[in-house]
């Protein structure tokens, strides 16, 4: 709502994975602020489109929701005067050019005849707020957001994330209250917090059930979206960038480790790819700070942070056929090989994303964090030195908080000696004060809490209601 406050119109960039709602926020804040609102798709490219179709398509829907006659234009400098004739100064007015990639795909000067009519005209109205949104995020990072022409006309750029866990919840209704956190937890393992996957529950199912339903018959939503959401979003080389995404479904990898396993030189084609997958909102890019020296981390590593696209890979595609000819006879996540160690990983993508949500059970709320990421020491026998793998070091100026993310159905004392064992592998400076925290999901035998070793103990409990 602050953009209502400045005294002249508002250019802005809203990216994010697909579906998850980015469309729907704009809408939402333009009703909440009780303004016009004009949404504009681009036509999805096919084969025997062209820019008349997008030009035409823009036209249609810009009479659909103003008084506009229809008529198709012959370029976008025509198009954009169009919609600019349709501002009304009288009150406020979001417009959202949606698919924004998809409008331009057909003329490369798109980007800067669209600069050209903010200058010249919509920028004039200044109770406009014009948002250019698109889940090609690579196509708004490289036209717009990096493009010079841009320089200084963008108010903000919005990246679009999960929901809360919280929020997630919610898609439960009423029947979340008799829920065990298993049900919702094993869910969010397939779904992640990405809203349209989560509007296909069915409270009345158990988290079994719903998975199956969802999943694992013939023409399932989650069965048939992840080529469409993929070849959406992943628009230059789409073959590789798989591969790339497929050595991530086991753990996270460094660019080099992933060249390694592909049998390819380090750089090139592969960081790219990361790159893609990252802007796509499919990987994160986990760096951080080595807690040791103060600096950056030398090594990047490189999470499958979309639960949806691991499950898929892991346990969807491998069973198309069988799933599309009716016999895949699902009955429960236990069958599934290997999910102990997946579900795990879901788990500890859920709190990385989110780690903000736990932050104030760390006393941390008020806190500038400089860094949040997991961190890997790699041990060195020749130097005698360990090494070890921290789920979550959150560092502020003063403090390091090194977070255990367990899932498992019994935790004991072992919980202890893994933070301990961290800690003594790594070297921490002596002027930060040192806190350690553990967030599970199980049952966490007495003897952990009696030992008061963990400066913080968070139920997932505590996250999800």
């Amino acid at each position: 709502m602050a953009l209502w406050g400045k005294r002249v119109s508002s250019l802005i960039t809203c990216r994010g994975r697909r579906r998850i709602g980015k469309s729907t926020l704009v809408a939402e804040f333009a009703r909440k602020s009780s303004a016009r609102f004009i949404r504009i798709e681009g036509l999805k490219p096919r084969h025997g489109f062209s820019n008349d179709d997008e030009l035409q398509n823009f036209a249609t829907f810009l009479s659909l929701q103003t008084d506009y006659n229809g008529r198709s234009h012959e370029n976008w400098a025509q198009a954009f005067k169009s919609l600019d004739d349709q501002i009304d100064d009288g009150g406020r007015t979001v417009v959202l050019l949606d698919e924004i990639s998809w409008m331009g795909h057909y003329d490369a000067h798109f980007p800067e005849v669209l600069k050209i009519a903010w200058d010249m005209m919509l920028k004039k109205h200044d109770r406009l707020v014009l948002v250019l949104c698109g889940s090609v995020s690579s196509w708004i990072k490289d036209n717009i957001i990096d493009n010079s022409a841009y320089l200084g006309r963008r108010s903000g750029d919005f990246v679009i994330g999960e929901l809360p866990l919280r929020d997630c919840v919610k898609f439960w209704g009423d029947a979340a209250k008799n829920l065990m956190p298993n049900d919702i937890l094993d869910v969010l393992s397939v779904t992640g917090g990405v809203p349209r996957y989560l509007e296909e529950i069915n409270p009345a199912l158990s988290a079994n059930e719903n998975i199956r339903r969802m999943c694992f018959t013939r023409k399932s939503p989650l069965r048939e979206d992840f080529d469409d959401m993929f070849m959406d979003v992943i628009t230059s080389q789409p073959s590789f960038t798989g591969q790339v995404l497929r050595c991530l479904v086991d753990g996270p990898r460094s660019a080099a480790e992933i060249a390694g396993k592909l049998g390819l030189a380090k750089g090139g084609n592969t960081a790219a790819a990361l790159d893609r997958l990252v802007e796509a909102g499919l990987v994160a890019r986990d760096h951080g700070r080595n807690p040791e020296t103060g600096r950056p981390v030398r090594e990047r590593r490189y999470r499958l942070m979309d639960n949806y696209s691991r499950f898929y890979l892991k346990y969807i595609e491998p069973v198309k056929d069988v799933i599309d000819a009716g016999s895949y006879a699902f009955t429960s996540l236990e069958q599934l090989k290997g999910v102990d160690a997946i579900l795990g990983l879901s788990f500890e993508n859920l709190i990385v994303n989110h780690y903000r949500e736990i932050l104030p059970r760390l006393g941390l709320s008020r806190v500038l964090i400089e860094s949040a990421a997991p961190f890997v020491k790699r041990g060195n026998a020749k130097a005698g030195t360990q090494g070890c793998q921290v789920d979550l070091l959150i560092q502020s100026i003063q403090s390091c908080c090194l977070v255990e993310i367990k899932r498992r159905k019994e935790l004991g004392d072992e919980v202890i000696s893994e933070m301990r064992g961290k800690l003594n592998a790594l070297s921490l400076p002596g002027d930060v004060s040192i806190r350690t925290a553990l967030v599970y999901d199980g049952h966490l035998a007495a003897t952990v809490e009696a030992a008061g070793y963990f400066h913080a103990l968070i139920d997932v409990r505590e996250l999800l209601f």
